[in-house]
């Protein structure tokens, strides 16, 4: 059985070739799109949706090949992902959204984004960032980044080297090298996050994100240089700041404010929800007003 929280009712649909699980929250106001990153799924979310829900319609999903989504052989490109935020947005009937993304989704958002403004009414960025404008750094071990962004970006290698190790990988090694607050994590929380990715065939989501790093060759450049994000952003940084600053303020032609949550680390949505709610909270009334 999957964990949910007594405000979100769960729901499929069949969209874009495969099949999306995402959860609803809240029945009045703007509509609010939550979009994990890695190691994560929509639970990433669950104490940030009852926040928000009481003053937006919330909507958080499963990425295809993440949680309780299909991940039946096909595309895992950052341009799939997209289409299936824009095909999801029409299901909804929900458009235009604030769409929040944090961690690896920052690329596929901001494609989204940018090929479908017409679905976005502000995008806010959590500890994030793109091809061809900072995301190659994390890759560099010489320098700062780490091993796994590599690893999970390598073609078969994820999906030869992980299963039957997630438990170990994830609360062993992940959450806490990525976090800095004790307990945000909890064993509940760890349970569920590895029971989706325990699946069959549950990396490919994964693996599909880390390889469009380093099958990019230039395409999220171009695209951003001919579409820069003309809605209101917002960055929120935490354990590395100003690194999502830094990035969308080079891809952004219009109004952007950038929030730094001190004494947080990368898993800011499980671990200063309260604080990442009134950031959010007071963009968007911005925003809507």
């Amino acid at each position: 059985m999957h964990a949910t929280i007594p405000e979100a009712t769960h729901h499929h649909a069949d969209i874009n070739g495969t099949r999306l699980h995402y959860v609803s929250a809240g029945d009045q106001g703007t509509p609010v799109l939550l979009v994990h990153g890695w190691p994560e799924t929509w639970w990433a979310f669950r104490t940030l949706i009852p926040l928000l829900a009481g003053s937006h319609r919330v909507y958080a999903l499963d990425l295809r090949g993440f949680g309780d989504s299909g991940n039946a052989d096909g595309d895992y490109s950052e341009p799939a992902f997209a289409e299936d935020l824009h095909q999801l947005v029409a299901h909804l009937g929900a458009g235009p959204v604030h769409v929040v993304c944090q961690d690896i989704s920052g690329g596929l958002t901001f494609h989204f984004a940018a090929t479908h403004p017409e679905d976005v009414r502000s995008f806010t960025a959590i500890e994030s960032t793109i091809a061809g404008y900072g995301l190659e750094a994390l890759a560099d071990v010489q320098n700062g980044g780490s091993w796994h962004v590599g690893f999970l970006g390598a073609p078969g290698i994820p999906e030869l080297l992980l299963p039957g190790r997630e438990r170990e990988l994830l609360a062993g090694w992940a959450y806490p090298m990525m976090g800095a607050t004790p307990d945000a994590v909890g064993e509940t929380d760890v349970d569920e996050f590895v029971r989706t990715y325990s699946r069959p065939h549950a990396w490919r989501g994964t693996a599909g994100l880390y390889q469009s790093l380093f099958a990019d060759k230039g395409r999220t450049r171009a695209l951003a240089e001919a579409h820069p994000l003309s809605v209101p952003v917002l960055t929120v940084d935490a354990a590395s700041h100003p690194f999502t600053q830094n990035t969308f303020r080079q891809v952004t032609a219009g109004e952007i404010t950038a929030v730094h949550l001190e004494g947080v680390g990368h898993l800011v949505a499980q671990e200063a929800p309260e604080r990442l709610a009134a950031a959010l909270l007071e963009f968007t009334a911005r925003v809507d007003g």
